[in-house]
């Protein structure tokens, strides 16, 4: 992606004719708890007939590669355990690098984490009286006080604490629960010491998934932008924001430079259209037929429709909002801020009131 400000150099052609390769979240971006969110595997049948390879990378490391690819496969998105990158695979590679092959880890979290230690050679423990050189935590529904004790136990003695990820949440049908990071909360907060984080946004996991796949360009699809956003950049790829999980317009809105997506859509359907341009100005920004103004001399943007939204313009209902990200983004090149949001005209409001950002008519 080109252009000063993310967002605003868009997609001409469907990113599925551009990037040869989509590395996908899953939580909030394939499925939502134990069902695959509407439409994606018509979406991903279609993107593969169009030529582009899937890689599937997450950070929830309570399955095994196998168990993840089962779970594709029954929702009708076809995977193979290869396809699978697991934050449990990245935080074992870095554990026997660090203490070699046979190294003793206390495993935390769902069977996942403790198969992934295996497979790289370590030997997984279950007390802290085994005197374990790491403790790797991970999700698992299952985790609990027991195994949160031994793991305080084991890294106030000296184990070093390595967590494969420090979501906070996890998406589901109930709206978002408690992840793994709150849990590594518990032991960081009782022993004083940072985990050692492996998962995204490390770029080692979008970097193997490149390898397998041998991507030449790479697009991460993703809806966490301390995540999935921010390990697309610093792994050196262009990356498109779903808004089927965690991130609202809101957060997005409001975020810092490394969390600012190159492509918004819906769901991964975006994968399968162009994208529009949003056009930067000395008052604000442009997208489609909708305007941003800078509303005064400090964070306010007034949104406004213009004539004929909707009347035969190809918008997915997200132009204006990415107007209004570009604009405000234009104005904070170097760190995140809050944006104070008006409508200009019923539909503006009406758009505000859908993506859930604060609105008032303009004055005058």
């Amino acid at each position: 992606m080109t252009g000063t400000v993310p967002l605003a150099a868009g997609c001409p052609s469907p990113p599925s004719a551009v990037f040869d390769v989509a590395l996908l979240d899953l939580d909030g971006v394939v499925y939502v708890g134990p069902d695959a969110v509407p439409g994606v595997p018509e979406a991903l049948a279609s993107v593969r007939d169009a030529g582009m390879a899937l890689g599937f990378v997450t950070n929830n490391a309570a399955r095994t590669p196998d168990e993840v690819a089962q779970h594709l496969t029954e929702l009708g998105v076809p995977a193979g355990a290869d396809d699978v990158i697991t934050s449990s695979q990245a935080a074992a590679t870095v554990v026997a690098e660090l203490f070699g092959a046979g190294g003793r880890v206390l495993a935390v979290g769902g069977p996942g984490v403790a198969a992934a230690l295996t497979a790289a050679g370590l030997t997984v423990v279950e007390r802290a009286e085994d005197e374990p050189a790491a403790v790797v935590q991970g999700y698992g529904r299952e985790v609990g006080w027991a195994q949160l004790a031994e793991a305080v136990v084991a890294v106030r003695d000296g184990a070093r604490h390595v967590a494969t990820n420090t979501d906070a949440t996890i998406p589901s049908p109930r709206g978002p629960l408690p992840g793994n990071g709150a849990m590594v909360g518990v032991v960081s907060a009782m022993t004083g010491q940072r985990p050692l984080v492996t998962g995204k946004p490390d770029p080692a996991m979008h970097a193997e998934c490149v390898r397998r796949t041998g991507a030449r360009r790479p697009l991460v699809v993703g809806d966490r932008l301390d995540t999935d956003i921010e390990g697309a950049r610093r792994a050196g790829a262009a990356s498109l924001l779903v808004l089927t999980g965690v991130t609202d317009a809101r957060t997005l809105l409001s975020a810092p430079p490394e969390h600012r997506p190159d492509l918004l859509s819906h769901d991964v359907a975006g994968l399968l259209v162009p994208h529009p341009a949003v056009h930067p100005e000395a008052a604000g920004a442009r997208c489609g037929r909708w305007v941003v103004r800078f509303a005064d001399a400090g964070d306010g943007l007034l949104l406004q429709a213009g004539e004929g939204v909707g009347g035969g313009v190809v918008d997915d209902g997200l132009d204006g909002l990415r107007a209004l990200c570009v604009a405000h983004w234009s104005r904070h090149p170097e760190a995140g801020a809050p944006a104070q949001v008006r409508a200009a005209d019923d539909r503006a409001r009406a758009a505000l009131d859908e993506w859930g950002l604060e609105r008032a008519s303009a004055e005058g």
